[in-house]
């Protein structure tokens, strides 16, 4: 199918982007994945698309002061490659590896995906065990919401009318902390049918840091503050991923049930705590 006509602009500025989203018949075009099949789908058909790859400084990784700053229009490839991430995030970037296939990786951005929010994205679990902040700006100013508020529902997100994914943040990770991202990839389109982002800390007793994160189980990407209190309080990584999902209502469809998907869930949840662990000094 062919999608509606619309116009295009490649604006050089934010304030041109903002002004271009004034009248509300615009979308903003990062990479494209998901926007442009909607359009050929006609579930989508905006009057104009808006062209951020032409907007300076949104591309942008950089460290400083133990803070990570992803600029929103980085490409997965750029976040699985970057020394600046390797070095002091690489969570993220295991995660942005596992992403779709080359072709995807090479043109989707970061800031993309997590406005799009699909309720089977890989970065949000990422994001959401590194306590991440997203920084959102629109012509009034910016402002910044934990991952774990912004999340909200399938494709829908705290971001007000207006308003644009500008950069994501994280701390930059511990040198001591495991980490790992687990998945069961769909085999048509490489979404994880369920996603299991682990990072933990050892203390001088046992685990003294942990943070899981679940995608693809429920409408939204969540955290398990269940197993992780469970694994800060001396459980073993089987006991805390039996109690992922408890309280969530899990996705169902044709390929896998709510049933299958929790089950998955912690399967693999406690692979990825064993895999952390196994990392963490």
């Amino acid at each position: 199918m062919i999608a509606n006509p619309f116009t295009y602009s490649a604006p050089a500025t934010l304030e041109e982007v903002f002004t271009m989203l004034e009248d509300g018949s615009g979308k903003v075009l990062a990479g494209g994945m998901r926007l442009i099949t909607l359009m050929k789908l006609r579930l989508a058909s905006p009057e104009s698309l808006i062209d951020l790859r032409r907007v300076p400084n949104l591309k942008d990784i950089s460290e400083q002061g133990g803070v990570v700053r992803v600029g929103a229009m980085a490409t997965h490839h750029e976040v699985e490659f970057s020394p600046v991430i390797r070095g002091k995030c690489p969570l993220l970037g295991e995660t942005a590896s596992q992403i779709g296939d080359p072709q995807v990786r090479n043109m989707g951005t970061i800031g993309g995906s997590v406005a799009h929010a699909d309720p089977a994205a890989d970065y949000p679990a990422a994001l959401m065990a590194l306590e991440a902040r997203i920084h959102l700006r629109s012509a009034q100013g910016e402002r910044v919401v934990a991952a774990e508020e912004f999340f909200l529902d399938a494709f829908t997100t705290a971001m007000e009318p207006g308003e644009l994914v500008v950069a994501v943040e994280v701390a930059a990770e511990d040198g001591s902390e495991g980490f790992k991202y687990e998945k069961v990839p769909h085999p048509a389109s490489g979404f994880p049918v369920v996603g299991v982002a682990v990072r933990v800390k050892r203390g001088s007793s046992g685990i003294a840091m942990a943070r899981i994160a679940v995608t693809g189980m429920s409408s939204h990407a969540f955290r398990a503050r269940n197993a992780e209190a469970l694994l800060e309080g001396g459980k073993s990584g089987a006991e805390a991923a039996a109690v992922v999902g408890l309280d969530e209502e899990a996705n169902s469809d044709l390929y896998a049930s709510a049933d299958y998907r929790r089950h998955l869930a912690r399967v693999h949840t406690a692979r990825a705590i064993a895999a952390a662990l196994s990392r963490a000094s």
